[in-house]
């Protein structure tokens, strides 16, 4: 065999060819599979559902799955090899097809209990925000904006089966990475069709999956207001990538050769088989493990495995060696460590598996290796090639995970699911909110509540961090309160009345742009341009978006500690950025007036649920505050921390400098 320019021999694996479960169905005789195999059983529907990770966790918790729905045809030959019901071949993204599930699912109407999945669901950019906005808000229909959005086709699917709980499973960046908006866009549509719901940052390795592995779940249920999880692992606990492959036969590697078999003896350790990988071998074959096999490994690289430890980088490879710039792929190399846990498996898996080098095998993890990360139990087979498999694995849900996600959606005993849905506390809490918000415009406070002109947004901003009073900003800022442009007589006014010389230092930044109207032109593309002239630094930024209505979670203490505090948490202290900002997410919500709430839970956070002393008798959502009784020993912490006393200083997103300012 002649090696290819990659420097091993060109090999492409055997397609291993799967036959359907014993009680798979196909769509003409789903009916009958309901009175038969179905008949009783808590059912399921599976979207976007890949080989079925989140099929297989769904079943460990007690549902069957009625019918999965993928576009990809060597995933679905592995589901329909592995779960029962119908394995459907659909692209959700076309209403059409959604037109046919609905058709397919009809017998199974009223018995579908639970809608889960993964849609893939890339972030909005800000620019088009505005719209998709007012389209949820006004329950609009768009061809472009909405249609073509696979998280908007899975919302489609739940709608049209009406379940008791839905289920959604997503990488964190589905919401780190805009502000949680499609998250919040999710939630609220859900949260109007009586749904009470809840969104959690899950590390997998606390639900037994031997892998670093961040995921963001949904769950949402029509019985009860109730999401109580199962207890997380502890860091002694947990699975390491010993516990999860050491009982695996060790492979031989010899350079170019091929690596393992699609079918391999296997003898059960003496002492060395753990619980979990006891766990994996259950209704597997007792003498033999199934694709033990990986690539073959080229000669540099058997050098380069052998000389590494889980600690070595790139650029600690000997320069002879390294095909790739060091000082752009530093971590393109990692090997494992047998009492720690594995890298995240993901589908760049099937191009190459250098993220995943054996700890003591100079190779890559093999196919049934990389399974058993994800937690597939060794019966699990997957259709196709060995790069098929890989892929499939890489892009599934760790069925642990996915089991212990489901099973916070059990039904509860004696607690059917409410007609007509329920009225959740958050829902009703963020009416509250609103309607205190819109009352405060006519007040004192109307300066720290969108919608404000350019102009005055801008004033506002380059102010936050002043020693000033609230009284004093107020007299202030209400000689420009009819202002949507910022002329040199209205800029003098200011500076007469700003009442210390700190103050009129930062006013006299935007000289430069006094008397410019062009500056201060109502179009958005304008406002936008608005930061970047006066050199306004992040936490500036953020604040005048806000003010001029732009949809974004301002991720500052005051607002966080709000948030905290009703979630009866820590949040704002020791996970801002993960926990903080979902619990933050829950109060701002969705539509048209999600700025006016961010920016009221900033101002209530200045001003009512501050560190010390609290007035709760005076919040807006003091009656949802499910820590209002234990905000004495916030207190505490803030002593210890050394913050107490202080007013609250904001925090921007991931790559941006904290602002040490204080704000108005």
């Amino acid at each position: 065999m002649q090696e290819s320019h990659y420097g091993v021999p060109l090999e492409r694996s055997d397609c291993l060819k799967l036959r359907r479960h014993r009680h798979s169905c196909r769509p003409e005789r789903f009916a009958k599979w309901l009175e038969g195999y179905g008949n009783g059983r808590r059912l399921a529907v599976d979207l976007f559902s890949g080989a079925g990770g989140l099929s297989l966790g769904l079943q460990r918790a007690g549902w069957t799955i009625a019918a999965a729905v993928d576009s990809d045809e060597r995933a679905l030959e592995t589901h329909a090899a592995n779960f029962p019901g119908m394995s459907l071949n659909m692209d959700l993204g076309n209403p059409a097809e959604r037109d046919r599930l609905e058709e397919l699912l009809e017998p199974a109407r009223g018995k579908i209990d639970l809608v889960a999945g993964g849609p893939p669901c890339q972030p909005f950019s800000r620019a088009g925000r505005s719209k998709i906005r007012h389209l949820v808000e006004h329950h609009g229909r768009d061809p472009h904006d909405l249609r073509k959005e696979l998280w908007s086709a899975y919302l489609d699917v739940v709608k049209r089966i009406g379940p008791r709980a839905v289920l959604m499973e997503n990488v964190p960046d589905m919401g780190l990475g805009d502000d949680f908006f499609v998250v919040r866009v999710i939630e609220q549509q859900l949260e109007e069709l009586g749904y009470a719901t809840q969104v959690r940052l899950v590390d997998a390795w606390r639900y037994g999956v031997p892998q670093h592995r961040k995921r963001l779940i949904l769950l949402a249920r029509k019985d009860i207001e109730k999401f109580e999880w199962q207890q997380e692992v502890t860091e002694e606990e947990r699975t390491t990538l010993r516990d999860a492959i050491g009982d695996l036969p060790p492979l031989i590697v010899v350079p170019t050769e091929r690596v393992g078999e699609r079918e391999m003896e296997y003898k059960t350790p003496a002492e060395e088989q753990s619980q979990f990988a006891k766990e994996m071998r259950k209704r597997a074959r007792g003498d033999v493990v199934f694709d033990h096999m990986t690539r073959r490994v080229r000669r540099d690289d058997y050098k380069i495995f052998k000389r590494m430890t889980s600690k070595t980088l790139y650029s600690d490879i000997e320069p002879e060696l390294q095909r790739y710039k060091a000082d752009q792929f530093t971590d393109k190399y990692k090997k494992l460590d047998w009492g720690d846990l594995s890298r995240s498996i993901t589908a760049h898996i099937a191009k190459d598996g250098y993220w995943y080098i054996h700890p003591d095998q100079n190779r890559t993890l093999s196919v049934r290796e990389a399974a058993r990360v994800q937690t597939f139990p060794d019966r699990f087979r997957f259709a196709g090639t060995r790069s098929d498999a890989f892929r499939q694995i890489g892009n599934a849900v760790p069925p642990l995970l996915g089991k212990a996600a489901a099973e916070v959606l059990l039904p509860v005993e004696d607690c059917p699911a409410e007609e007509g849905g329920l009225q959740p506390r958050w829902r009703m809490a963020r009416e509250d909110l609103t309607a205190w918000a819109e009352r405060q415009r006519d007040g004192e406070n109307w300066y720290q509540l969108p919608k404000l002109s350019s102009a005055q947004a801008a004033v506002v901003a380059v102010l936050a961090g002043t020693r000033v009073q609230s009284g004093q900003m107020h007299e202030m800022l209400k000689t420009i309160r009819e202002n949507t442009t910022l002329t040199k007589s209205s800029l003098r006014t200011l500076l007469d009345v700003a009442p210390t010389a700190a103050v009129r230092a930062r006013l006299d930044r935007l000289t430069a742009v006094a008397g410019k109207s062009s500056v201060w032109a109502e179009d958005e593309e304008k406002q936008k341009e608005v930061p970047k002239r006066l050199e306004m630094k992040p936490a500036e930024r953020a604040l005048y978006r806000l003010l001029i209505d732009d949809d974004l979670l301002w991720v500052g203490q005051s607002a966080l500690r709000v948030a905290a505090r009703l979630h009866d948490s820590d949040s704002d202290r020791t996970n801002r950025l993960s926990d903080g900002r979902v619990h933050l997410v829950k109060l701002v919500g969705a539509g048209e007036k999600a700025p006016l709430r961010m920016a009221a839970l900033r101002l209530i956070g200045s001003t009512l649920c501050i560190a010390k002393d609290p007035l709760c008798d005076q919040c807006p959502l003091s009656q949802y505050c499910a820590g209002r009784d234990s905000a004495a020993g916030d207190l505490v912490a803030d002593a210890l921390s050394g913050t107490h006393g202080r007013e609250p200083i904001p925090t921007q997103s991931r790559g941006q400098e904290p602002n040490t300012a204080r704000q108005p």
